[in-house]
């Protein structure tokens, strides 16, 4: 079964993309560890994933160099520091930050509910709400025009 859009992207191994640059951003953020070492071990394991290898590295790597514009950009939305924020969804907010400002290829409601779903799977059992809140009010600062376009448009 063909699961690819017209485009060619397969969506189903983007979202598994996601999940596993989630994991690895957050290996980095705790370890400490250089973006290319945790690149180089989740890119292991996403071969036997079928998940998209490319788009992962380019969520783990943008993150890396881009992790304090998006960290101050962030700020306006949160109610505490980026560091205070758990580390799962701190991780969630940081690759949808750079999904939402750099990726702008990707609709703001897919980058919106893949990280829900992430911070669902892998956060604390109400994080996805705060996760939420922080991404909608980024979006419709970030992406105004789009955000205020008509569903399906």
């Amino acid at each position: 079964m063909n699961r690819r859009r017209q485009d060619g992207i397969d969506p189903v191994a983007r979202s598994r993309a996601r999940r596993r640059a989630l994991q690895a951003v957050y290996a980095w953020q705790m370890s400490g560890a250089s973006a290319r070492d945790v690149i180089a071990q989740f890119a292991h394991e996403q071969a036997h994933e079928v998940a998209d290898l490319e788009y992962f590295e380019d969520l783990v790597r943008g993150v890396d160099e881009h992790c304090n514009e998006l960290d101050e950009a962030l700020k306006p939305f949160l109610d505490r520091d980026i560091e205070q924020v758990d580390a799962v969804e701190r991780a969630a907010l940081r690759i949808a930050a750079y999904e939402l400002r750099r990726r702008l290829d990707v609709p703001y409601r897919v980058v919106i509910n893949e990280a829900i779903e992430s911070v669902k799977r892998f956060g604390a059992e109400h994080g996805h709400t705060y996760v939420n809140g922080v991404l909608d009010h980024a979006a419709a600062d970030w992406r105004a025009s789009e955000a205020k376009a008509p569903r399906g448009k």
